[in-house]
C-alpha cells in the first residue's frame, strides 16, 4: 500500500537467497546490481535468485543494472601516499613515473584538453582541491588550495568542464551486453554530461530495458529538460553531485530534478547516503530520517539504498527503516497537500485527460482503486503522474512492462492475460482488485483502458465498476 518505491543495492553481504528474500519481505521493490563491483557470475547469481523469488511471491520485481561509467584517477606514488601542502605547486602529467610531493601521472589526456586557466580540479572525492595555473596538451601545473594526504589511484573530478568523453567505456559496453542478455529491466547510465550521451545509450539498448540517466555532473543540469525528455527515468546521484557542486546547492538541485521529472511524467529516484549511518549502526540519525522523508514528500518515485544494503551490517533493518519512514510520511495529514501543490497540468491529449478524470472521479467518489490496463507502460506512467490518493493497479500482459513499472510511484503491477472484450476487462479488473486486497465486496473501482483493445497508447475509456460478492463485476 506504499506509494514510494524502495531500491536495494545487492552486494557481498546480500547475495544469498535468504538475504534477498529478507530484503524483499522488508519492503524492497527493485534490486540494483552495481557493475562497478563484482564479476558477471556474481550478478547472474543474484539475478537468478530474484527471478525465482518472483515466481515464489507472484510479484513483479524490477532489476536495475548500474553501469560504472568513466573513472578518472591519478597514478601511483612512491610509498603509496604523499602529503600535499596548501600554497605549494603540484603537477599532473602523462608520464609514467611514480608520483611524489611535486607531481603524479594522470593518464587522461581528455582532461588536459578541457582545461582553462583557473579551472579547479578535485581529488579524492573533493578532499583535495587544486587550481590550474598553467597547462598544455600533456600536463597541468596547479596550485594546491586544499591539501591533505593523497594515495594511489584516487579519483579526479573536473566540475566546471564538459569532458570530451563518452559516458560508455569499453567495460560498460561489455557489461551492458551481458546485462541485456540476462534480461535486466533498467540500465542506469553514469557520467551523463549532455543529451547525446542518452541518445547513444538508447540506440544500443534498443528498447530492451528502460534508460535511467544518473545526474551527477554539473554540466547535465544545463540540459536538464532535454535529458529528462530523452530518458525513461532519472536518478539524482547526490554523491558525485556533492563533490562537484557546493554541498549547500545539492538539496535545491534535488528539488529541481524531482519537479522536472514530475512535470514530464518520468520516474525519479533519489539516491546516495540516505541512511549512511546504518552501514554500521542499527538505527539511522534523525537527519537521515528527515532526508528520506523529504524525498517522499517531494513525490519521488523511488528512494535508494547503496552501501547500506550492499555491504552494511544491517541491510534488512535499513530497508525496514526506509519502508517505515515512507509509510509514515504518506499517512501524514500534510502529505496530500504537498503532493497536490506540485502536480502539473495534463498535456492536451485524450490519454492525459482520461488519467486526470480517473483521479478526480476516484477521489471525489472515494473509490477503492484505479485499475489501468497497460501493455507498453505508458498508461501506467500517466496514471502515476497524477499522484492520486487511491491505489493504482497496473494490469499488463507483458511481464517486462510490469517489472519496469515496479519502479514507478504508486503502481501495484500485476501480470495478467489481455482481456478478450470490455466485459472481460471489467470483470478481470474487479477480480484482481479483490484478490490483491485493494477492494472488498461492495466497493467501487474505476477502470481505464483503450478501445479498440490492444491498441498501444490509446487510453480513451473510463468505467466505474462494483466489486461483487464473488470478486467479479457486480453490475
Amino acid at each position: 500500500m506504499r506509494n514510494a518505491k524502495i531500491i536495494a543495492t545487492l552486494g557481498p553481504g546480500t547475495s544469498s537467497e535468504e538475504m534477498i528474500n529478507a530484503l524483499f519481505q522488508a519492503g524492497a521493490d527493485v534490486f540494483r546490481l552495481n557493475f562497478s563491483h563484482g564479476q558477471h557470475a556474481d550478478h547472474k547469481l543474484r539475478y537468478d535468485i530474484i527471478r525465482s523469488m518472483e515466481e515464489k511471491y507472484h510479484r513483479s520485481v524490477g532489476i536495475l543494472l548500474d553501469l560504472q561509467g568513466p573513472k578518472l584517477r591519478v597514478g601511483r606514488f612512491q610509498g603509496g601516499k604523499v602529503q600535499l601542502e596548501a600554497g605549494k605547486r603540484f603537477r599532473l602529467d602523462l608520464s609514467d613515473g611514480l608520483g611524489n610531493e611535486d607531481r603524479v601521472s594522470l593518464h587522461h589526456p581528455e582532461i588536459f584538453e578541457a582545461l582553462e586557466e583557473g579551472t579547479d580540479l578535485l581529488l579524492d572525492d573533493g578532499n583535495i582541491r587544486l587550481r590550474v595555473v598553467e597547462f598544455g596538451r600533456d600536463f597541468a601545473e596547479t596550485e594546491i588550495l586544499t591539501g591533505g594526504a593523497l594515495s594511489d589511484h584516487k579519483g579526479v573530478n573536473v566540475p566546471t568542464a564538459v569532458l570530451p568523453l563518452s559516458s560508455l567505456t569499453a567495460k560498460d559496453l561489455e557489461d551492458l551486453r551481458y546485462g541485456l542478455d540476462l534480461g535486466v529491466d533498467w540500465v542506469a547510465l553514469s557520467f551523463v554530461q549532455r543529451p547525446e550521451d542518452i541518445a547513444e545509450a538508447r540506440k544500443l539498448i534498443a528498447g530492451r530495458a528502460g534508460v535511467m540517466a544518473k545526474l551527477e555532473k554539473p554540466g547535465a543540469m544545463d540540459h536538464l529538460d532535454e535529458i529528462v525528455n530523452l530518458s525513461d527515468a532519472i536518478m539524482v546521484a547526490r554523491g558525485d553531485l556533492g563533490v562537484e557542486m557546493p554541498l549547500e546547492a545539492v538539496p535545491g538541485i534535488q528539488k529541481q530534478i524531482t519537479r522536472a521529472c514530475r512535470r514530464a511524467g518520468k520516474p525519479v529516484v533519489v539516491a546516495t547516503q540516505m541512511l549512511e549511518s546504518m552501514i554500521t549502526a542499527p538505527v539511522p540519525t534523525r537527519a537521515e530520517v528527515s532526508d528520506v522523508s523529504i524525498a517522499v514528500f517531494e513525490g519521488a518515485d523511488a528512494i535508494m539504498l547503496s552501501a547500506e544494503s550492499a555491504a552494511g551490517q544491517y541491510p534488512v533493518e535499513a530497508v525496514s527503516m526506509m519502508n517505515a519512514i515512507a509509510v509514515q510520511v504518506e499517512k501524514d495529514p500534510t502529505y496530500p497537500g504537498i503532493i497536490n501543490a506540485q502536480r502539473s497540468e495534463p498535456e492536451a491529449t485524450g490519454a492525459d485527460a482520461i488519467s486526470l478524470a480517473a483521479r478526480q472521479i476516484a477521489e471525489t467518489l472515494r473509490l477503492s482503486a484505479i485499475v489501468t490496463y497497460t501493455a507498453s507502460g505508458t498508461t501506467g506512467l500517466r496514471a502515476a503522474r497524477e499522484r492520486p490518493r487511491v491505489p493504482i493497479i497496473a494490469l499488463s500482459p507483458v511481464v517486462e512492462t510490469a517489472r519496469r513499472l515496479s519502479l514507478v510511484w504508486g503502481l501495484h503491477c500485476v501480470v495478467t492475460p489481455d482481456a478478450s472484450d470490455l466485459d472481460d476487462m471489467v470483470d478481470r479488473a474487479c477480480r484482481i482488485a479483490f484478490a490483491e486486497g485493494f477492494g472488498r465486496a461492495g466497493d467501487r473501482i474505476i477502470v481505464t483502458a483503450g478501445v479498440p483493445l490492444r491498441t498501444p497508447g490509446a487510453t480513451n475509456l473510463l468505467r466505474i465498476a462494483y466489486i461483487g460478492s464473488d470478486g467479479t463485476n457486480g453490475i
